[in-house]
């Protein structure tokens, strides 16, 4: 899929810089299955909902390129943080996450795992850790690989090591498997959580909780409404029974 680079181009400190035009940033070829799909758009629209207020990249089956000399990588899903996608992102250098060019690896990198032949836990495991992305997540729900159905590697040094937690402490999130509803589709999911295991919610799910809140605070408002209704019924019934005694209510 690379083409020999005969344009060599280095920065102001010297180091060589890839011809992104002699790189191949897409090729179009449909992969992914229904359920695949639609995972990897639970994972980017959640953190895109949820963390509004920090920089950065979260993608899926975007390449990512770590040399010029090998081809590109197309994780299921990566996070990027401090980074962002580029102002001109149809110019041929910022199609893809170049990592000469972002200046950093991806912090996460995701893949679902569908059959036997994606070798996530073998060659791709090396392409990650060579490129020294933070955590290796690979999700595996029909357990094709074996028992696992969660299997996280974390960077220390220079090799991955297999996390007992599923708190990625260099983000600051966690994943954590869930049951119940996205896009109108009942089944079970990865997702982003807090250290509490609470899942961050969807843009759909905000929705939901913030009409849920309305609801409420709109029964609320009938309830203290009623309230003071029947209390304005027992001042009432109260003034009739004084009068009937031959009491005035109002001198009281």
């Amino acid at each position: 899929m690379i083409e020999q680079v005969l344009v060599e181009d280095y920065d102001d400190d010297g180091f060589y810089i890839p011809d992104a035009n002699l790189l191949v940033t897409e090729d179009d070829t449909p992969v992914d299955n229904f359920a695949s799909a639609k995972q990897q758009r639970l994972l980017v629209a959640t953190l895109y909902s949820s963390l509004q207020n920090q920089l950065f990249l979260a993608e899926a089956n975007v390449g990512i390129y770590y040399t010029d000399l090998e081809p590109q990588i197309v994780p299921d899903f990566f996070l990027s943080l401090d980074v962002q996608t580029p102002e001109k992102w149809w110019e041929k250098q910022n199609r893809c996450y170049m990592i000469w060019r972002f200046g950093k690896p991806p912090e996460v990198a995701i893949e679902i795992v569908s059959n036997k032949k994606g070798d996530e836990l073998g060659k791709k495991l090396d392409i990650y850790q060579q490129m020294r992305v933070s955590y290796y997540v690979v999700y595996d729900p029909t357990r094709q690989l074996g028992e696992k159905v969660l299997n996280i590697y974390e960077l220390r040094g220079a090799r991955y090591f297999e996390a007992t937690e599923t708190w990625l402490e260099q983000v600051g999130l966690g994943l954590t498997i869930w049951s119940g509803t996205f896009e109108e589709r009942d089944d079970t999911w990865l997702r982003w959580c807090d250290r509490n295991g609470v899942v961050l919610p969807t843009g759909d799910e905000k929705a939901l909780q913030a009409e849920q809140r309305a609801d409420n605070a709109e029964q609320r408002a009938d309830n203290a409404e009623q309230r003071a209704d029947n209390a304005e019924q027992r001042a009432q019934l109260l003034a009739e029974r004084l009068r009937e005694m031959g009491i005035d209510p109002d001198s009281l």
